[in-house]
């Protein structure tokens, strides 16, 4: 007999209290959140959603209102920067006589902004018996939302949309819940005062035989996006465009189609009997004829209302077909640099969305594991930040959304070579599923990977299932192929795409393995981290240029833990974009008056941020004598102003992997033991030139690559890596030797 919150949503469905029966209670869609395989740190609780009352669509706008880019290429550099974000429009339904109807619109320019304008729509008691004080205390909202929202959380206007019309989220107010606590087991229900669903399900709550298992599924006929030819071709194109210095890492997709031949709930049955997994999810649509099956092992962001936590996944293996071999491969992965330095680099993203909405010194790296899934296993970090008091949940999600796994770095630019690359949009296929509590923010999200697309055709399912991985400089293309297959290889197999033995990879059970976490450089005096705007006036701050770049919080959140106060002020967007000169950024430094500027990194050349170069210049020509430093993109910006060249790294890029630099212990240098490691960050290189007035005090010792310059006379200094970085173990120490120089007289 069963008391699995699996078993018994099928009871339940059967006897009418979910499901198309139950539409005396509200709506016939589903919502299951599923904690698939044994109990760990990440699958704790099931969470099953009653019937809603409402329930709330976005769909893609009409090309009028949202019109697609123009044809453009971010691979080769050409990024078009949305000045203003469009406004999408949510439908309001409400179940009544049958049906569902609309009730009101909501008008939104961010996924933020929605949310917070469905409080109204919300009853604000709590549940009779609140549940488990990490889970939702009061009615909530829980459902999905589409990659293709990124349309609202980068400034990009994609070239691929969505047709007009497409769902792009659908989200459903639960006032009944039923949640099962993976440890002991126990399953309680949580509705209003009153409610007479909850007395049903308290009735119906006796031990239930399991769901039997399934035969095995009738083959059927699948389809790919692309060859395995031009997959590889992708990621070539991707491993150039990183070598001309445009990004560091681009997740590339590839997509498998075909009908299924039952319906998408047994192929989520059979997916929790063969690859179970902590943040899987079930959900259906009868009238807009959709199903989601997901088996996701990755959680976006959860949010207990005053902290975010997120735990990225980067880095793969298959299981081993014994103990040995599993470790051996665990081990391999461990010790291999791309995939740690792939790694790193998603954490060090992370630790920058999570900065956007947290306190100052609070974002942490709590663990890192390689958890063991049934086909794969995976290198995962989990981090933690303490929201700001005027920010919550809602603007975490927000500020998270799409996660950082499956875009890449810097995001903005590989959002956009994402939809360049893949020609067509996403959909729910890497978008999230979860619940949040739009008046406290509490909530919890996954990624949707591993994830089935069904949709009903007349009486037939026709089904998308996609995969791929994070692609850097030390990608080989016939393995990134490969492991996309493996990925979508349980999934495949559960739809009856693929039979048992092809594709096949040994399988094993939910495990996890800890490993030594790379901390985050943090200090303890708090300053504050704020975004220059029109108005903003200020006086001994440190200013610090972004450069369109992922990391740039990081670096503010690092200065601000010195005790400075910081202005970011973003150079590749606003009225200003192409026309700073002289002038203008003597305006700029006489308004904010700043004590330090730091030209931060980004993606691309220097001449992509005029800003920056003309910073560059001004302090070079005693123009501007604020202490100046340049980080990767901003080091090369003094560079070329100083007349040295900028071109390709001779030894190839170098993106997340910490490196040994030598150093004659002078300048940001001198309180620090050489040689030193710092995290790199780049594919361009400046060399030295007869005409140049820099000094250069860092070498890599591999490679003799200039990684740091200083000018003689004036407080001009430049470093060719991110100080920032959880790689960097002495970063700090160097941005606090840059802090106490003084402009010159």
């Amino acid at each position: 007999m069963s008391q699995d919150l699996l078993s018994l949503n099928a009871h339940w469905r059967n006897i009418g209290l979910l499901g198309e029966k139950a539409v005396y209670y509200g709506g016939p869609d589903e919502l299951l959140l599923y904690s698939g395989g044994p109990s760990t740190h990440l699958a704790q609780f099931s969470i099953l959603c009653g019937p809603s009352r409402k329930r709330v669509l976005v769909k893609q706008p009409k090309r009028k209102n949202c019109p697609a880019g123009p044809k453009h290429s971010p691979l080769n550099g050409e990024i078009i920067l949305l000045q203003e974000k469009s406004t999408f429009v949510a439908q309001v339904e409400e179940w009544k006589h049958g049906c569902w109807y609309h009730a009101t619109s909501i008008f939104a320019s961010s996924i933020s902004e929605l949310l917070t304008k469905l409080q109204p729509h919300t009853p604000v008691e709590n549940f009779e018996n609140p549940p488990n004080a990490t889970l939702p205390q009061r009615p909530f909202w829980a459902g999905a939302l589409a990659y293709d929202m990124v349309q609202w959380t980068q400034p990009i206007q994609l070239q691929h949309l969505p047709d007009e019309g497409e769902l792009l989220t659908i989200l459903w107010l639960v006032e009944r819940v039923v949640i099962q606590e993976k440890a002991t087991g126990m399953i309680g229900q949580h509705t209003l005062l009153g409610d007479k669903w909850g007395v049903q399900i308290s009735e119906n709550m006796e031990s239930i035989e399991s769901l039997e298992p399934l035969e095995k599924c009738i083959p059927s006929a699948e389809t790919s996006s692309m060859s395995d030819e031009q997959h590889e071709q992708a990621i070539q194109a991707i491993c150039e465009s990183i070598r001309s210095g445009q990004m560091y890492q681009v997740n590339v997709g590839r997509w498998w189609s075909g009908e299924i031949n039952e319906h998408p709930r047994h192929v989520f049955q059979r997916l929790n009997e063969q690859n179970p997994a902590p943040f899987s999810a079930y959900l259906q649509v009868p009238d807009l004829g959709l199903s989601l099956v997901c088996s996701s092992p990755e959680s976006l962001l959860k949010s207990d209302g005053e902290s975010v936590f997120t735990s990225p996944i980067k880095g793969t293996r298959p299981r081993g077909s014994s103990t040995e071999q599993e470790t051996a491969l665990r081990l391999e992965m461990i010790n291999d640099e791309k995939e740690r330095a792939e790694h790193r680099m998603l954490v060090d993203l992370m630790r920058n969305d999570i900065s956007s909405v947290a306190t100052v010194g609070s974002v942490k790296v709590e663990r890192f594991d390689v958890e063991a899934y049934s086909q794969v296993q995976h290198l995962v970090s989990h981090l933690s930040g303490v929201l700001k008091p005027d920010l919550t949940g809602l603007d975490a999600l927000q500020a998270v959304f799409p996660g950082g796994s499956i875009t890449g770095c810097p995001r903005t630019v590989v959002c956009a070579a994402i939809d360049e690359l893949e020609q067509r949009p996403r959909s729910f296929w890497t978008g999230s599923i979860g619940w949040i509590d739009v008046v406290s923010g509490a909530s919890s999200w996954n990624i949707l990977i591993r994830t089935l697309i069904a949709r009903k055709q007349r009486d037939k399912w026709v089904a998308h299932v996609a995969a791929g991985g994070g692609i850097t400089i030390g990608s080989h293309p016939k393995s990134e192929v490969q492991e996309a297959k493996w990925k979508a290889a349980a999934l495949r197999k559960a739809c009856g795409w693929i039979d048992g033995d092809e594709e096949s990879l040994p399988i094993g059970e939910l495990d996890t393995f800890e490993l030594e976490v790379e901390k985050v450089p943090a200090a303890s005096r708090k300053g504050d981290v704020r975004f220059v705007d029109d108005m903003t006036e200020a006086k001994e701050c440190v200013l610090l240029i972004d450069n369109l770049d992922s990391f740039t919080l990081n670096i503010a959140h690092a200065i601000a833990g010195l005790g400075h106060e910081v202005l970011v002020y973003k150079a590749r967007e606003g009225a200003l974009v192409n026309h700073w000169d002289l002038r203008t950024c003597k305006q700029l430094i006489s308004r904010l008056q700043p004590s330090h500027i730091i030209l931060g990194p980004g993606p691309g050349v220097p001449s992509d941020s005029p800003l920056t170069m003309e910073l560059a210049n001004a302090a070079l020509h005693r123009e501007i004598t604020t202490p100046i430093l340049g980080i990767c993109l901003g080091h090369q910006a003094l560079g070329l102003a100083a007349g040295m060249e900028l071109t390709r790294s001779p030894n190839g890029p170098v993106h997340g992997a910490p490196r040994s630099c030598k150093h004659e212990k002078t300048g940001l240098f001198s309180t620090l033991q050489s040689p030193t490691s710092f995290t790199r960050y780049n594919s361009l290189s400046i060399t030295s030139t007869n005409e140049s007035p820099f000094t250069i005090t860092a070498h890599e010792i591999d490679t003799n690559a200039i990684m740091a310059i200083q000018h003689p006379e004036l407080q001009i200094h430049g470093v060719q890596f991110h100080p920032e970085s959880v790689g960097s173990k002495e970063g700090l120490e160097l941005l606090k030797n840059f802090l106490i120089s003084e402009a010159d007289a």
